[in-house]
């Protein structure tokens, strides 16, 4: 009998502690749906079933007449907001109370996300005001011609696969690709992965981003358990050994000093060679509320961290986005058709070879980017923690420091009020009157404010050079086994994924 009131006890504390929390939005009023102990509304993602896109793009769309809609993310509150002006408020007139990306990642336990994309506060002010003059139109100019080589060498491998038939997995021709560009302008090594499809540096691609059952399950812990995540490591020591004897490697042999490469490790010496980081808190200020100035020195660590983001993010975004736009065009051909005769009129301006003016003529081409890039954002939502007491006022919700706010790129993007027939391939919808029209928070894959995504223009103009690339000699084709829509990745949570490859053939011109 003991045992079993002890038993009972147990099981009551378990219960109240893991649904301690679940009583925040129904306080304030907020509608959500109901939460199951311990994980909150988030057991769907927690299991594999939906990824969290999925999931924060059904729950957009359930509650149609709400501004915001309550969610537990195991038992952290976070709020999902649906209006717009709201979002404006969360990503940029309210910066100061949202600076935060509440990804959690500890630099102290993984010294890789000691990034941009991962750190918060000051210290992400200061290496955003530091990194930020590495993306100037001046230095993509001196860049460029590295993207050029890379796009020279997917032609190749395009003839390579004609020659065999035309089938191939888009997904991962646009991935080494991708690789390429990232080897040569932030690592400074031509890899040709185009080329190769078991590089060392595609593998390490892979690995970085492959949910191994072990990450799966520490993940799972540090999702539901957040005062666990000091003790846990989820990323891969073997991934992150690599990548510092890597960047290391190419520091020494450039005597820590620039080479005139103008890649992105020259970049990052360049700016190391500056010293210390000052800049003005976001976190502190003096007693009149001014804010104190801060300094940080930027040490080698750091910026092993800054190349390793600049090769995730870059890698896995652009091949994301790069290889869904081929796979619309495929569906789409007489888009793709005037696509490329728009490519052939401006190349015959430029020799016939591609090249930053060039590209940056090719308007068809880059709308039907954006169009792929809304329809199937790389990024599927955003995220800001409030980081002190606010009140949205719009509905005179307060939230408190720490609660998670979320903005669903893909539902807002996907949604009829703000795009008609929006689940429609219509790359026009970006150009002249319409394109200036559309609201700069209704379409959002780069972000928005001051977090934006620092290598936006970067990653546009590489993955716009891609694409030319190939439409210039080739037509994208589906095959027989080309799924209409793309099943998503249930684990592919920050950067969406699509399960499996991206089948497509192509056809020489």
């Amino acid at each position: 009998m003991i045992l079993m009131l002890l038993l009972l006890g147990c099981l009551t504390l378990i219960y109240l502690y893991t649904t301690r929390t679940y009583s925040y939005w129904t306080k304030r009023s907020v509608k959500h749906e109901p939460p199951v102990p311990l994980f909150g509304n988030h057991l769907g993602n927690l299991f594999g079933i939906k990824s969290l896109t999925e999931v924060y793009t059904e729950l957009y769309f359930k509650y149609p007449d709400e501004k915001v809609v309550g969610y537990y993310r195991g038992m952290a509150p976070g709020l999902l907001i649906r209006d717009l002006d709201i979002v404006r408020n969360v990503l940029n007139v309210e910066f100061s109370h949202f600076y935060p990306r509440a990804m959690g990642r500890d630099p102290d336990v993984e010294p890789l996300f000691g990034n941009l994309f991962h750190v918060d506060g000051d210290r992400w002010k200061s290496l955003r005001q530091r990194l930020t003059p590495a993306f100037t139109t001046a230095k993509l100019k001196a860049m460029f011609p590295l993207i050029i080589k890379c796009a020279e060498r997917l032609q190749i491998a395009g003839k390579h696969i004609n020659d065999k038939g035309g089938e191939f997995d888009c997904r991962d021709m646009m991935a080494r690709f991708t690789t390429d560009f990232i080897g040569a302008c932030g690592f400074g090594i031509e890899m040709n992965s185009i080329n190769n499809e078991n590089s060392a540096f595609r593998e390490l691609g892979k690995k970085a981003l492959h949910f191994s059952l072990r990450h799966i399950f520490l993940l799972g812990i540090w999702e539901v358990f957040p005062e666990m995540r000091k003790a846990i490591r989820v990323s891969s020591t073997e991934v992150e050994k690599v990548v510092t004897n890597l960047v290391e490697t190419i520091f020494r042999q450039r005597n820590y000093k620039p080479c005139g490469r103008n890649d992105f490790i020259d970049l990052l010496l360049e700016l190391a060679q500056k010293g210390k980081i000052t800049c003005e808190s976001i976190e502190k200020s003096d007693g009149e509320g001014t804010p104190i100035r801060v300094e940080f020195e930027l040490e080698t660590i750091h910026l092993i961290a800054q190349v390793f983001v600049f090769f995730i993010a870059g890698f896995e975004t652009s091949s994301s986005a790069t290889s869904f736009t081929l796979h619309q065009l495929a569906f789409n051909p007489d888009i793709q058709t005037e696509i490329q005769n728009e490519i052939d009129q401006v190349l015959a301006k430029y020799d016939n070879k591609l090249c930053y003016d060039a590209i940056s003529e090719l308007s068809h081409l880059e709308m039907a980017f954006k169009e792929a890039m809304r329809l199937f954002p790389s990024l599927g939502f955003l995220q800001r923690q409030c980081a002190k007491r606010y009140t949205i006022p719009e509905l005179g919700v307060t939230i408190d420091p720490g609660v998670t706010t979320i903005i669903p790129i893909q539902a807002i993007q996907t949604d009829e009020k703000y795009f008609e027939n929006p689940h429609e391939f219509r790359p026009k919808r970006f150009g002249g009157e319409s394109g200036k029209q559309i609201n700069n928070y209704a379409y959002l894959p780069f972000g928005e404010g001051p977090r934006a995504c620092i290598g936006a223009r970067l990653g546009h103009m590489q993955s716009l050079a891609g694409l030319a690339a190939i439409l210039q000699k080739f037509t994208v084709e589906p095959s027989a086994q080309t799924p209409v829509k793309l099943p998503i990745n249930p684990w592919s949570n920050t950067i969406q994924g699509v399960k499996g490859g991206i089948p497509l053939k192509l056809r020489l011109r």
